[in-house]
């Protein structure tokens, strides 16, 4: 653990944990929030999944959004990467393909904010028993 050597030191800190708080007082309820799974396997990250995952986090945080953003791996689409699901409350998911940080920010502002689908969407090709 690193030393607090500042004020400014305190308050990051302060903030990490407020953060980390925040997404597991989120995971006793998840179904009521909207989900978003960034696929971030080899294939993924290869692609910019990293970056789209940090453009969703600030993006959620900016807009205060109540969602869950959390990591997958493969989900089977390694040609569509990087790939985000989301699953807004009492929908099915939606997987979104080629997704940049432009593409994540439309996700968040049309799809999620407005109920607006955009181009991307991949189609579903399984079935849940």
């Amino acid at each position: 653990m690193t030393k607090i050597k500042s004020l400014d030191d305190l308050r990051n800190r302060k903030l990490q944990l407020e953060q980390s708080m925040d997404i597991r007082e989120k995971s006793n309820n998840p179904e009521s929030l909207v989900q978003i799974k960034v696929a971030m396997a080899t294939c993924g990250i290869a692609s910019g999944a990293r970056e789209v995952m940090n453009a969703l986090l600030e993006k959620v945080e900016k807009e205060k959004v109540p969602a869950v953003i959390t990591q997958t791996g493969c989900m089977g689409y390694c040609y569509a990467e990087p790939t985000v699901e989301v699953k807004k409350p009492g929908h099915d998911p939606v997987v979104f393909s080629y997704v940049d940080v432009k593409k994540a920010g439309e996700i968040v502002d049309k799809y999620i904010l407005k109920n607006e689908l955009l181009d991307g969407i991949l189609p579903v090709n399984y079935q849940t028993i």
